[in-house]
């Protein structure tokens, strides 16, 4: 049965709609500059699809906690839970197809990222048999996937991109329809925004934004300046589910607010200069009085009462061997070039999971070490003799990015085998600059750690003074033996 939601109509009079199964499916990316009209957009179709899928709403400034008052949203309150029960909670969302709002507001953004990237893949992290059909719908979409690195803390921004990589690229078939806001195309990571099939794009003012909204919805760039005299509640619409030819439509009316309405202009006071003086004298305000919350339905059920509610997690010795074997298998598959730490990490707690292990307690950072030293075939401590702990003592000052390069050259060097070339270090430490790869290596060597030799041929050779480890002198580059040749 095909379900079709009123979005509202065109200038002629003539209702748009749209395919809420179509949409499931394909996704969808909602621009607009401030004022344009996005949220109330997606109020619109929050509240006309209510009834029909179930619906989870990431909200950093609050905007749409009403929709409790009206829909029966849960409202979620981040701010008063830790990771471990929103983590839960998420869990709880999937298997009682409960529809939520994940309010963000009293959280700054370092903590707004990590609590969306846990939430997410909570989410995403279900057992099969809970993947029900839901709309996840993230307003401001560009804080949680950004094009480019800013003044958040890099591990955060990295889980939150992962999060919403998995939401937009792998979340279909686990019933997740990803629908994302953003004010900003040009600030919103490319990969994430190319998985949407359907398109509403609002009043946009930059070129660049401008002309990347013209190439998503197929138009030439001369036409894209139609995008800059948009009215307010006008949007661009396109896709397999709402329209195959771009076409305007004027968002209908909607029967909730949200909090963050505009204030309105109204006429100042008539003062007097003894009103004026009484500013200086007058005593300090009464506190503030905490507003209440809006109803939280049915979130104690959502959330257990104390953290030790939660599931247990398993013991070391349940799960170290399938931490040590699903390593293996991630080593084993891994090609030339190393995904983001972040990527594998969801990928072993997918893993993990499959094998009936879902509440392993492994953060990002202890999974880095795991997985660096699984990478030289330290999978286990029993793996670990006199000289490699005397090697990762050595290490316990560098920074941890740097770990995997040090264990590399350490591994190379106690076998006598060749130095790791430029080419080897990039793609471990996932950059393209040979410059950073310089000024890596000689923090290292700063530090005491290694000693960097090159021969007159230039070929470059490690050696780790305390333990005595030297490589052999690096391999010639084929690129270089074919100029001798």
């Amino acid at each position: 049965m095909s379900v079709d939601i009123d979005m509202g109509a065109e200038s002629g009079g003539t209702a748009v709609s749209l395919d809420l199964e179509e949409l499931l499916a394909t996704r969808l990316l909602v621009q607009g500059n401030s004022g344009s009209g996005k949220s109330h957009l997606l109020r619109r179709l929050l509240e006309q699809s209510a009834p029909w899928v179930q619906q989870v709403v990431i909200d950093p400034e609050g905007d749409f906690v009403s929709l409790s008052e009206r829909f029966g949203h849960a409202v979620v309150e981040a701010a008063d839970y830790s990771e471990a029960e929103v983590t839960a909670i998420a869990q709880r969302v999937r298997e009682r197809r409960a529809s939520v709002v994940l309010n963000l507001e009293g959280l700054d953004v370092d903590a707004q990222l990590r609590t969306a990237a846990v939430f997410l893949s909570g989410l995403f992290d279900a057992p099969r048999e809970r993947w029900y059909p839901v709309l996840v719908v993230v307003d401001e979409a560009q804080l949680f996937a950004p094009a480019a690195a800013g003044e958040v803390q890099e591990d955060a921004r990295r889980a939150a991109l992962a999060a919403m990589t998995n939401l937009m690229c792998r979340g279909r078939k686990r019933g997740l329809a990803g629908v994302i806001a953003t004010q900003r195309l040009a600030k919103l990571a490319k990969n994430v925004a190319a998985e949407a099939s359907n398109f509403l794009m609002g009043r946009t003012f930059l070129d660049i934004d401008m002309a990347r909204a013209a190439d998503l919805l197929g138009m030439e760039r001369r036409q894209a300046e139609q995008i800059r005299d948009l009215e307010r509640g006008e949007f661009l619409a396109l896709g397999p589910a709402i329209s195959r030819r771009p076409k305007l439509v004027r968002i209908g009316t909607v029967e909730t607010g949200s909090r963050a309405a505009a204030p309105a202009l109204m006429p100042l006071p008539e003062s007097s200069a003894s009103l004026m003086g009484d500013l200086f004298d007058a005593p300090p305000p009464p506190p503030r009085a905490v507003p209440e919350r809006p109803s939280r339905m049915d979130v104690d059920a959502l959330v257990p009462e104390t953290v030790q509610e939660t599931p247990t997690p398993e013991t070391t010795a349940e799960s170290e061997p399938v931490i040590v074997a699903v390593l293996r298998a991630i080593v084993a598959e891994e090609g030339p070039s190393s995904r983001e730490t972040a990527a594998i990490y969801q990928d072993f707690r997918v893993r993990m999971r499959m094998n009936g292990m879902a509440h392993v307690e492994m953060d990002i950072a202890a999974f880095a070490r795991r997985l660096a030293l699984a990478r030289i075939g330290l999978l286990s401590e029993g793996d670990i003799d006199d000289a490699w702990a005397r090697a990762l003592n050595l290490a316990e000052d560098l920074p941890e990015d740097m770990l995997e390069v040090f264990l590399l050259i350490a591994s190379r060097a106690r076998k006598g085998g060749a130095a790791p070339s430029d080419d080897e270090i990039a793609r471990l430490y996932n950059t393209t600059s040979l410059g950073r790869i310089r000024r890596l290596l000689e923090f290292i060597e700063a530090r005491g750690v290694i000693a960097v030799r090159k021969d007159m041929r230039g070929r470059r050779s490690f050696t780790i003074p305390a333990l005595g480890w030297t490589t052999a002198s690096e391999e010639p580059q084929p690129a270089a033996i074919g100029q001798l040749l």
